[in-house]
């Protein structure tokens, strides 16, 4: 035995920076595991909760003392650590093709989860919606309407009604229990609708109110109980890409005019363009994007039947409301755009109109971006055959994944954020490990190039679809 162990005054703190407690004495050698004990004991809470340690952005990995080292840190001084709580409940990966549904006639251009996970929703190119029942993973309705391409499919977070837009640019809404079509088509749009998003679930647990973008440049809001659009927003001079309605009572939307446009959704008042990109701007993700998704559905307590939402109106708020402060923390939600011009940019953009970082290194241009559940994470998928992980906060490229040979179309994150799954034009599905950025399982099965990829909320079904026709379901 060489001695006594070296020992060093370490301060936790949470991500904001909040200090827990007072400094405290531990060996230099002191593994993750044994900083999870103490830390938790200081935490005080009833369940024990998974941490990672970060000492200067630097994750300690075996041992304190190999992060101080590597660092070429003092061990004078008190050294600040961060704890960053991660999800209690883990989701496996999804290994194998459990059922390949046919019955659209061509491609399946969106595949949709809705809340809590209890249905699947397909948009294709034969004009239908198709709803699938997943206990079974035998089709369910086939919903007829449409007289072109279903371009655009958005679950309400409630879980009760989809809404689903084409290119003859009118917006259907079907109950996903008996797949008939309820109320009245909302017709107003000149061109194709691009993209749908309803009201949050926490600001009117009716989930009354859909915004709708489309290629004739504006974006309309409806009121789905009375049929009508109830605003018209315009100022985008050319087709709207995108419409993210943020929990915070604003709208987002992006355009083929380089811009990105704030609105307040109350009365459809301008308040800002962000500018910055030097091409169309494809899409938009915004920090609270999947709790806004999954509303009042909590995944950690996923059954493995998944249930409608019970309660009544208020308290399906209240438990969405309460879902959404948490992720949402302290300050206002984030948002990040990706552009045909290879770039993404992080914006706060509830309070200034200037860029938190531009984000380069993509080498074609970038289809989607998402932020994982726990928005620490920036995950953008690009024709250039790589997915980039990027630092939610800062922006800061952190890996690739690389692995496909072909355009990468869609990713979609698992609800644990500790996944990716990601579907592209080399007629595969990968699986990723975020945090090795390793490829965990590659699932090949498609006979051509995959469109749309979805993760279901409550972890148990990947489902993926595109020019095959073929809708697969994938799980563990």
């Amino acid at each position: 035995m060489s001695g006594d162990v070296e020992r060093l005054l370490i301060q936790f703190q949470d991500e904001g920076g909040e200090a827990l407690g007072s400094p405290f004495d531990v060996p230099l050698d002191i593994t993750p595991d044994k900083l999870q004990l103490v830390c938790n004991a200081l935490l005080q809470k009833e369940e024990q909760v998974p941490l990672l340690f970060f000492v200067r952005d630097a994750e300690v990995v075996s041992s304190l003392g190999a992060c101080v080292k590597t660092l070429g840190l003092e061990t004078e001084q008190v050294l600040p650590v961060v704890y960053q709580p991660q999800a209690v409940f883990r989701v496996r990966a999804v290994a194998r093709c459990t059922s390949s549904l046919q019955g659209h006639t061509e491609a399946v251009i969106s595949v949709a989860f809705s809340p809590t996970g209890k249905y699947l929703a397909s948009g294709s190119g034969d004009t239908t919606v198709r709803f699938w029942d997943l206990t079974t993973e035998t089709p369910h309705h086939t919903a007829r309407g449409h007289t072109n391409w279903v371009l655009s499919i958005a679950w309400s977070p409630d879980g009760k009604k989809l809404a689903s837009g084409c290119k003859n640019s009118q917006i259907l809404l079907w109950d996903p229990v008996t797949g008939q079509q309820i109320g009245k088509t909302l017709s107003g749009h000149t061109k194709w609708i691009t993209w749908l998003c309803w009201e949050p679930l926490h600001l009117n647990p009716e989930c009354r109110y859909l915004a709708s973008s489309s290629k004739d440049c504006s974006i309309r809001i409806w009121d789905t109980v009375l049929g009508r659009c109830d605003k018209i927003l315009t100022g985008h001079t050319q087709s709207v890409t995108c419409v993210k309605w943020g929990g915070d009572g604003l709208l987002y939307t992006s355009s083929q005019d380089r811009t990105i446009k704030v609105w307040r959704a109350k009365d459809g008042v301008q308040c800002r363009t962000l500018q910055g990109h030097a091409h169309w701007v494809n899409t938009l993700a915004l920090s609270t994007d999947y709790v806004l998704r999954t509303g009042a559905f909590e995944p950690a307590t996923a059954t493995i039947n998944p249930q409608d939402l019970t309660g009544s109106l208020e308290e399906i708020k209240e438990r969405a409301l309460k879902r959404y402060n948490k992720v949402r923390g302290e300050g206002p939600e984030r948002l990040v755009s990706g552009s045909d011009d290879f770039t993404l940019f992080l914006w706060n953009p509830a309070e200034e109109k200037k860029p938190v970082a531009r984000l380069t290194g993509h080498q074609a241009l970038v289809n989607e971006v998402l932020f994982s559940p726990d928005t620490r994470l920036v995950a953008s998928a690009s024709f250039d055959k790589s997915i980039k992980i990027w630092d939610g906060k800062t922006g800061k490229y952190l890996t690739s994944l690389r692995g496909h040979v072909g355009a990468v179309y869609q990713v979609a994150w698992s609800a644990d954020s500790r996944l990716l799954v990601s579907g592209s034009s080399d007629s595969t599905l990968k699986v990723w490990d975020v945090k090795t950025s390793k490829l965990n399982v590659d699932l090949p099965g498609h006979a051509d190039e995959v469109f749309a990829v979805d993760w279901s909320p409550d972890g148990q079904r990947v489902a993926s679809g595109g020019k095959d026709k073929c809708l697969r379901i994938w799980r563990r």
